[in-house]
């Protein structure tokens, strides 16, 4: 961000600007003023460039780790080989059982290009219970996340804007579940019990100092997050997040790049109006969604209620999605469960960018349905989201015409193929300029 404001148009940023297709001129005046961030850390090289943020492909983070019942730190590894192998823009390890330290190096070294996100009030309150109990000293929380920055994690979730007047409400308060933040719980009961405020709001300027000296990013936590689809736009959502909206501000000075998390769960009718709102409070700070799920009820399908949020919290603007499994609320997720989450997100974040990203966005649909109308499968599986899974759906009952076994010789593609002949067919400038033209310049639900 400093560099940015120096006016510099460093390397990085214009090898950002070339994969996103925008001016570098452009993204630097974005970082400099906080409305794009770079997940990074200074003690990591060979990392893959990730940006996020205003004008940007919506990116897609994939949560690993271990639980406090299931410890299998090898399965955890497989899941980050998936993630990655998949196409995850980053990782979070989210492990509160076994040795945490070396379970997150191990996923670092199993994904080593993706950035890598952590909660570390997880680990503090884990090990610092043990070593303190439950009135562990306030500066323990900014030990582990030094140790955390030292090991070379990129982005972090930091529950700063958990004030303790909010917390001791909110625990009082008629929600359904006041709060189903695992991070946001272990603050609050330390705070409780200590009648202290916030460890991390407490020493904000000494976290940015942190923040600034390893050139990380601080991802502001949504403790109060709706868990519920009744509890959605409350007072205790945006009173959090007006609160976030202050720590953005205060982090901007210091030059240290914030992004903001957001719900939850959320009706579709309310999810552009978040995305706005919270666009509008940080001054475009980019947010970080989990979904949104849109149902209370997808349980063993959540992946596909958190793709449908997403999709249009993509589309309104979101930055970056958390994704979601089949798992949720039921289970740990196993690999294959990452995988179809992973996918699910993917899926949700491109169907946003083709609204609010345009042409940039479409090239490869376009591109697709030239080939699909002349039957070309040999290019159309190269566009799959999963090529091997697409190619084993066309073949699982033999290959038998030159179309699918949907239609077979019926094929309106096959039927039609003699009067097709001398058309002018379109080409992939004509599909670009077509399809600028018939999306919506406003999206709105």
């Amino acid at each position: 961000m400093l560099q940015a404001r120096s006016g510099s148009v460093t390397e990085e940023i214009r090898e950002i600007a070339k994969i996103e297709g925008i001016a570098p001129e452009k993204l630097r005046t974005r970082i400099a003023e906080g409305r794009v961030v770079v997940l990074r850390n200074l003690r990591r090289s060979n990392l893959k460039i990730v940006a996020l943020g205003e004008g940007l492909s919506t990116k897609v983070n994939v949560n690993v780790g271990t639980s406090g019942t299931v410890i299998k730190p090898e399965m955890e590894r497989e899941k980050a080989r998936i993630a990655a192998e998949y196409g995850a823009d980053a990782i979070m390890d989210l492990s509160i059982g076994g040795p945490l330290d070396e379970i997150r190096r191990m996923i670092m070294d199993a994904a080593p290009n993706l950035p890598l996100g952590t909660v570390p009030t997880y680990q503090a309150w884990i090990e610092g219970v043990k070593k303190y109990g439950i009135s562990m000293p306030d500066d323990w929380f900014l030990k582990v996340v030094e140790k955390q920055l030292k090991d070379g994690v990129d982005f972090m979730t930091i529950h700063a804007a958990l004030t303790k007047d909010l917390a001791k409400r909110v625990v009082k308060s008629s929600r359904v579940m006041p709060i189903v933040s695992r991070g946001g719980a272990f603050l609050t009961a330390w705070m409780l019990e200590n009648d202290e405020e916030n460890p991390y709001r407490k020493h904000w300027d000494y976290l940015l100092e942190l923040f600034a000296e390893y050139d990380a990013v601080i991802s502001i936590g949504d403790a109060l997050r709706p868990g519920a689809i009744a509890d959605q736009h409350d007072e205790f959502q945006v009173g959090e997040l007006i609160e976030a909206a202050r720590l953005v501000r205060s982090a901007r000075e210091k030059g240290v790049q914030t992004i903001v998390e957001g719900p939850g769960h959320m009706t579709l009718d309310q999810v552009v109006a978040d995305i706005k709102f919270m666009k509008s409070l940080t001054g475009g700070a980019p947010y970080y969604v989990l979904g949104p799920l849109v149902t209370d009820i997808a349980m063993g399908y959540d992946h596909i209620a958190a793709a449908i949020g997403g999709a249009i919290a993509a589309a309104a603007g979101a930055d970056f999605l958390c994704y979601l499994t089949p798992a949720e609320h039921l289970s740990l997720p196993n690999p294959e469960q990452v995988k179809e989450g992973l996918i699910a997100a993917k899926i949700a974040a491109h169907a946003g960018d083709l609204v609010k990203l345009g042409s940039r966005a479409a090239r490869k649909d376009l591109e697709l349905s030239l080939f699909r109308a002349k039957l070309r499968w040999d290019k159309m599986f190269s566009y799959a989201f999963d090529p091997e899974r697409a190619k084993g759906i066309y073949a699982q009952f033999g290959l038998q015409t030159q179309a699918c076994n949907m239609c077979g010789q019926y094929c309106a593609c096959l039927i039609l193929e003699k009067y097709f002949k001398g058309r002018k067919e379109p080409s992939i400038d004509d599909l670009v300029k077509r399809y600028e033209s018939s999306i919506s310049k406003n999206f709105e639900l």
